[in-house]
């Protein structure tokens, strides 16, 4: 049998020239892209770390402040403890006086004198947010003499303003406070005493 005649084989060879001719603009493209997605990308990136050491610093203030805040009540807590004990070591010392002079009372002084330690020692929260409120006014009052402002009367009906209830730690605190903003200003008026001795021994001297 005769064999059948060969078909001309297919050469790529074209096809293969116009696909080179277009991969160097197909690639030279790709290239491009990637650039600017890299370059967006490396944009957000920094964007975010900007964003992130941004809330970094807010918080490194915050913890500052917390430092602060915790340095504050540390004292003022280790203060408030100090007189706490302070005062019972007086109450301890008051009771042991009573107790010895209480002998030498007649009979029916000691039963007085009895009734009225016990009544002292019964001190309700009302009581003692009456106290500290009366304090905080008075110290406000001084505050304002101090400044040399006028106090205008209230009008004719209308009451001042009432202070908030106080509980019993603020008003502890508050009593703190105002013992040691007493003791500063004892404090400057000494040191204001003391540099006016001083003035007036120069000048003397003179």
């Amino acid at each position: 049998a005769a064999n059948p005649p060969a078909r001309p084989a297919l050469t790529r060879d074209a096809p293969s020239s116009q696909g080179s001719s277009h991969l160097p603009q197909q690639l030279k493209f790709t290239t491009s892209d990637s650039c600017d997605r890299i370059k967006d990308e490396f944009q957000l990136l920094q964007a975010q770390y900007h964003s992130l050491k941004l809330e970094c610093d807010k918080l490194a203030s915050e913890k500052s402040e917390m430092q602060r805040h915790y340095v504050m009540y540390y004292e003022m807590s280790y203060g408030l403890n100090i007189e706490m004990h302070k005062q019972a070591e007086i109450v301890k010392r008051l009771n042991g006086i009573c107790a010895q002079v209480l002998p030498y009372l007649s009979q029916e002084h000691q039963q007085q004198v009895l009734g009225a330690i016990e009544r002292a020692k019964q001190v309700t929260a009302p009581e003692l947010n009456s106290i500290i409120r009366q304090q905080l006014q008075a110290h406000q009052l001084s505050q304002l003499q101090a400044l040399a402002l006028p106090l205008t009367p209230l009008p004719v009906g209308l009451q001042p303003p009432s202070l908030p209830a106080v509980s019993a730690g603020t008003g502890l605190l508050s009593l703190s406070a105002l013992g040691s903003q007493a003791h500063l200003s004892k404090e400057d008026k000494n040191g204001h005493d003391g540099d006016t001795h001083q003035e007036d021994d120069g000048e003397k001297s003179d």
